[in-house]
């Protein structure tokens, strides 16, 4: 693992894990040890709120890995807010709007008929947001799911394959709205599973341990200070192509 956005990877280990452990094969048995002990909690407190919020997320990320780091359930803003953060040819959100994206995700996803239709593009609007360094996928697979539960949806994750649900990841983060991931998980979806079957449910899915991959484009990297020119074009030319495709949707959901 060679993202190292504190710069300390030789004296305190991956992102300052509680165990100053460097080992990816460790990391990983220990992030993917402490999600499977603490996801049922997680989806314990979603039950309990009646509309979630960024906070809500945020509270799911440091029960899933508190355990790890001791940063979890600080987002990009607290932890890294001078340093963008990509994976692939994704840039993700700067440090300040992560919190806008997926505040913008949960609205949508508010909207049961809008997140059964289009389930897709809501958890692109989540995995764009990336507010944290790391553990991003599985926190937003729990959110995810407890909305389209709610929805009285369910997307069958052990059908689907990792490569072919990255890809389309990849392909709905960087032209939101365009129906990549939904045109992927369209053959996937299934009835809702019921509350007490949620965390059973997300467990089934590919590759959650972090081993099947191993490739450098599936690893978060610095992409640059946020200050640096050619990082700040990359984000504004984001951020205006995504306000365009937000204002049109939203106009459309205005004439309906």
């Amino acid at each position: 693992m060679s993202f190292d956005p504190f710069n300390d990877f030789d004296s305190r280990g991956y992102l300052r894990n509680a165990f100053g452990e460097k080992d990816p094969d460790i990391i990983k048995h220990l992030e993917h040890r402490s999600f499977v002990a603490g996801i049922s909690k997680a989806f314990g407190h979603l039950g309990s709120i009646p509309y979630l919020t960024y906070r809500d997320v945020l509270q799911v990320h440091q029960i899933l890995f508190g355990s790890v780091y001791p940063w979890a359930g600080q987002d990009r803003r607290q932890t890294a807010p001078d340093i963008a953060v990509s994976k692939g040819s994704v840039l993700f959100a700067h440090p300040n709007d992560a919190e806008a994206a997926v505040s913008y995700a949960l609205n949508l996803g508010t909207d049961k008929s809008a997140l059964a239709a289009k389930p897709g593009e809501v958890l692109g609007y989540l995995a764009y947001g990336h507010p944290f360094l790391d553990g991003n996928g599985r926190t937003i697979m729990v959110v995810h799911t407890e909305l389209a539960n709610r929805a009285g949806i369910s997307i069958d994750w052990a059908a689907t394959s990792k490569t072919a649900y990255l890809n389309a990841l990849t392909q709905e983060i960087e032209r939101p709205g365009a129906g990549h991931l939904d045109n992927y998980l369209r053959p996937f979806l299934r009835e809702a599973v019921g509350m007490e079957r949620l965390a059973e449910h997300v467990l089934t899915a590919r590759g959650l341990d972090g081993r099947a991959s191993g490739r450098a484009k599936d690893e978060n990297r610095v992409a640059g200070r946020v200050s640096d020119p050619e990082v700040r074009a990359r984000y504004n030319e984001q951020r205006m192509y995504r306000q365009g495709v937000e204002k049109e949707r939203d106009a459309d959901e205005w004439e309906r």
